[in-house]
């Protein structure tokens, strides 16, 4: 366990402002959902085949395909509304508990700058994760539709844009249970406290899992969460092995 030279800060700045913004961003997204629809503007779109992109506009002319900028903008966005059009709390609710709960304590022992350069380098993993498999499915539903596959609509998920701060949080959860392994956690239907590592490796699991099965209906980013664990735990071992001593 890392040793403060000071008294930890329960609510550090860059952990404060990213929540700041986050919730700015989430209040945007719902008061410019008619005029904007800036969710989907600023969320990440899956990078596709040239062949498939102009398949979509010539079906659909206002099409909103992948942008460079979308990889930093959709970590700062979050679900707004559902399909029935009602405000979805949920999403952002979550990910700024893990952010607050877990993000304060590696800002703590890292500071700010490191702490920051991580988290975005996390969001940045996660994205990049996240369009690789995004891709390879956008190969199966481009082979789907000059197909005739009557099952197209299988695959319709490949073309869903992602949203949220997850992967840059499932990369903080992976450097917490690295420096913190064995922290017990109480963890919400499972009555016993469970180690980090424990925590972090499950959650992974279910993400595999989640990922491989691609359930229909299922609207989670999973490879997403798993490029964000991945990266921080690389960053995380090289920090380490660089500075033993800035962590125990």
């Amino acid at each position: 366990m890392s040793d403060f030279k000071y008294r930890p800060d329960n609510f550090p700045p860059i952990v404060k402002n990213l929540i700041i913004i986050n919730v700015l961003v989430w209040i945007a997204q719902l008061t410019l959902h008619n005029q904007l629809d800036l969710t989907n503007l600023i969320a990440l779109h899956p990078f596709m085949p040239k062949q498939l992109h102009e398949i979509l506009i010539s079906q659909d002319p206002t099409y909103q395909g992948f942008e460079p900028y979308q990889i930093a903008t959709h970590m700062f966005a979050h679900a707004s509304y559902d399909g029935r059009g009602g405000i979805v709390f949920y999403h952002i609710l979550f990910n700024m508990f893990g952010l607050w709960m877990f993000g304060r304590i590696l800002e703590n022992v890292w500071g700010g700058k490191r702490f920051l350069l991580f988290y975005l380098l996390c969001g940045v993993g996660a994205a990049a994760c996240h369009l690789a498999i995004q891709y390879f499915r956008c190969e199966e539903l481009l082979s789907a539709f000059l197909a005739n596959d009557p099952n197209i609509n299988r695959l319709a998920g490949a073309l869903a844009p992602a949203v949220g701060a997850s992967g840059a949080i499932m990369g903080i959860f992976a450097a917490f249970a690295y420096l913190f392994p064995n922290t017990e956690m109480f963890i919400m239907f499972i009555p016993v406290p469970v180690k980090a590592k424990w925590a972090v490796l499950g959650l992974a699991a279910i993400d595999l899992f989640g990922g491989i099965a691609n359930f229909g209906g299922d609207n989670v980013a999973h490879f997403a969460h798993l490029g964000g664990a991945i990266t921080g735990f690389i960053i995380v071992l090289i920090w380490n092995k660089r500075n033993r001593r800035r962590f125990y």
